[in-house]
């Protein structure tokens, strides 16, 4: 078995909380499919989540590499990731968002051609340090070594967080409309998403700093 299925049921737990509560990429779909229409919406989707396998890529590229040449590696990178989910879940606990959803419905300075949301998408995710930080810290807290094939199991690992963004930011941009008045009427909604996530992810970081692979 390629994955330790304790581990991928955790990652497909972890992944499905990660995308449901409104982040920055949901924010920015959501504003594209207000914008432009649900094609819209969708091709941004398209962009950001082409942006999400490619940081998958890499980080699977250079970690895979460096656990290879120095295998204590892998626990430094563990924990550090591990505390930096910690710190994931203190700030969505404390709702430290400055996404401003009302502005998200204002209608766009000058018309842009649908094509260009992909590449506003792709940009946008690809140039964000803290995806990069997000994936680097996620994916090898899944990951367990003694089973080999460790660049295998990064590519599992990536395809499902590539599927969830797509299914759940694409559904958003499709639904642009009615998703951004929903958003704007159930505030505290969004307060419960955010403090069960940041438990989430407080514990699961806690859970994978202590446990020995």
């Amino acid at each position: 078995m390629i994955l330790d299925p304790h581990l991928l049921a955790a990652f497909v737990v972890t992944t499905a909380v990660a995308m449901i509560v409104p982040g920055p990429d949901m924010f920015f779909v959501l504003g594209c499919g207000i914008r432009g229409g649900p094609r819209a919406g969708l091709l941004a989707t398209c962009g950001v989540a082409t942006s999400e396998a490619i940081h998958v890529a890499l980080a699977a590229a250079g970690l895979s590499a460096l656990f290879a040449a120095v295998p204590t590696a892998f626990t430094v990178v563990r924990l550090i990731g591990a505390a930096y989910l910690v710190y994931l879940g203190i700030q969505s606990i404390r709702n430290r968002s400055n996404f401003d959803i009302e502005a998200l419905s204002a209608p766009a300075l000058a018309p842009v051609r649908a094509q260009a949301y992909f590449v506003r998408g792709l940009m946008t995710n690809l140039l964000n340090p803290k995806m990069v930080t997000f994936t680097v810290a996620l994916l090898p807290q899944f990951v367990n070594p003694n089973l080999g094939h460790v660049w295998a199991q990064f590519a599992v690992l990536g395809v499902i967080l590539v599927a969830f963004e797509f299914l759940v930011d694409g559904t958003v941009g499709v639904l642009a409309g009615r998703i951004g008045a929903w958003l704007r009427r159930r505030r505290a909604v969004q307060r419960a998403l955010d403090v069960a996530a940041g438990g989430i992810f407080i514990g699961l970081g806690i859970r994978l700093a202590v446990e020995k692979r």
